[in-house]
């Protein structure tokens, strides 16, 4: 069975940074493709950012995330983490990070497997 935990959440100040890492067990991560999404209070869950096991593995961002998020792998740790730089108040949440055989998608509907989630806070 296929589980997944994140950490590195925590708070912050706003321009600061935090590095989420999603740990994989029982399973070989090399296979899946890898999503992070976030949900804020009263807000609906949304895509953050994807990365997939093939393609060299390419990237995908939600455009509020682009260039302040980066989303990495290392196969050998069976680890994907989630570097975000210059934070700011919208982008507190929970985070999750989610899996699934394949390519990365922005579509939480795709993915089979899901962490229990991390809280980032961002104060002001």
């Amino acid at each position: 069975q296929v589980q997944l935990v994140e950490s590195g959440g925590g708070s912050v100040q706003a321009g600061g940074s935090l590095r989420l890492s999603c740990a994989i067990s029982g399973g070989t991560l090399r296979v899946y493709g890898v999503g992070w999404f976030r949900q804020a209070p009263g807000k609906e869950r949304e895509f953050v950012a994807a990365i997939s096991s093939w393609g060299g593995f390419s990237t995908a961002y939600a455009s509020s995330v682009k260039g302040r998020f980066t989303i990495s792998r290392d196969n050998t740790k069976n680890t994907v983490d989630l570097q975000m730089n210059s934070l700011f108040a919208e982008d507190a949440a929970v985070y999750y990070c989610a899996a699934r055989p394949g390519g990365g998608s922005a579509s939480e509907t795709e993915y089979s497997y899901w962490g229990q989630g991390t809280q980032v806070t961002v104060s002001a």
